[in-house]
């Protein structure tokens, strides 16, 4: 059996994680298992699951400054203990150099760099991670993105021309298809009959932009009593966003759900999909709420690779609110055939079903490449 070791922060609900655990719920594991490298303490949502299909989750001592020799000798040690780890796959953006080093010193032959977004977030790691995304091609052997922006902005265009290789964010459509008697019980369920409703799932971040959605949403609840808000997610700002809410006088208005386990019944009763990103890869929740056949407003920072619908446009972050509310507003008068959503997605290459078995054979042939000798 070959075992892939996916480094990752922690294997929580969010759009990197769902997708990976899209993915390992169709693997054929008889053949090939997943297991986690995770650099943050705490359990994720996912951990559970994974260790009922046969996965490892493995806590490294994570990847801060001061703890970059001990993490380096953890992974070194894992991999000498498990070598039926073949692979390592990092989605660590530029700090995913550390794994794919470390497994190079180790003798592993196969160390996927895996781009997800199209920008580095400005913390106090900043300055380092610039250093880290140089080193990072060195340290790997392939190069592979969720699409050709993020693989151009952290491979350079030249070697992502010429080697790089897009794996689909892909989903289960036939769960997110529409389905009216969903969207009528989720919308009695929150008091949402006869309401607008604008959605937005992610992680309450800066990258998601909330605030400006905030701000957007304010002029359109002036003009339409019955416009609501949903943000679906959790994360550090979640707080500071509810603050805001309540201080431009539109709490009332803003539902909070939390951090969904099935979010595809909340892309039911949705009206328009919101996503103003200040950065963005290819979101895994764009792919979401386009199969369920949703209106979609992009920030132009998002990749046009999701424009899967034409139901699907993006909006400059450049543009005043107004602008934003007229796109948005045009979807509430468009005549949208929601039931069309799954066989757009899948006609573009996004369903898991097909996606899974592509990877499967990809890794395998991966292997069997550098490492001749049968698995075991």
């Amino acid at each position: 059996m070959l075992r892939v070791l996916h480094s990752v922060s922690n294997m929580a609900r969010a759009g990197i994680e769902t997708m990976l655990m899209n993915y390992y719920r169709e693997m054929d594991r008889n053949q090939i298992q997943f297991d986690f490298l995770t650099n943050k303490p705490a359990p994720g949502e996912y951990d559970g699951e994974i260790r009922s299909m046969g996965g490892r989750v493995f806590v490294s001592p994570g990847l801060n400054p001061l703890h970059f020799p001990r993490y380096r000798r953890y992974v070194a040690d894992l991999l000498h203990d498990s070598p039926d780890i073949r692979i390592v796959h990092a989605h660590n953006e530029a700090m995913g150099y550390y794994a794919l080093q470390s497994a190079k010193d180790a003798g592993l032959r196969v160390r996927i760099a895996h781009a997800h977004n199209t920008q580095i977030i400005r913390d106090y790691k900043y300055p380092l991670k610039l250093i880290c995304k140089q080193l990072l091609p060195g340290a790997a052997t392939d190069y592979w993105s969720c699409g050709r922006d993020a693989g151009i902005y952290y491979f350079g265009e030249k070697r992502w021309n010429a080697s790089g290789f897009i794996l689909r964010n892909a989903i289960d459509v036939q769960r997110f298809g529409f389905r009216q008697e969903v969207r009528e019980r989720q919308r009695q369920l929150h008091g949402l009959q006869k309401c607008f409703v604008i959605g937005h799932v992610g992680r309450f971040n800066i990258q998601k932009n909330h605030s400006r959605l905030l701000d957007i949403f304010t002029k359109i609840a002036k003009d339409v009593p019955d416009a609501r808000l949903v943000l679906i997610g959790t994360g550090e700002l979640e707080g500071a966003v509810k603050e805001k809410a309540s201080a431009i006088g539109i709490r009332d208005k803003t539902l909070f759900p939390g951090q969904m386990a099935d979010v595809s019944e909340w892309y039911q009763a949705i009206d328009c999909f919101v996503l103003p990103s200040l950065f963005e890869g290819l979101p895994v929740v764009g792919i979401e709420a386009q199969a369920a056949g949703l209106p979609c407003v992009f920030s132009d920072r998002v990749t046009d690779e999701v424009l899967l619908s034409p139901e699907a446009r993006r909006v400059s972050l450049g543009a005043d609110d107004a602008e934003w509310v007229r796109e948005i507003m045009a979807t509430r008068r468009s005549e949208t055939d929601r039931m069309k959503g799954m066989d757009l997605v899948r006609r573009a290459g996004y369903d898991i079903h097909t996606e899974a078995k592509k990877l499967q054979n990809t890794y395998l042939e991966m292997a069997a490449r550098v490492y001749p000798e049968p698995h075991t």
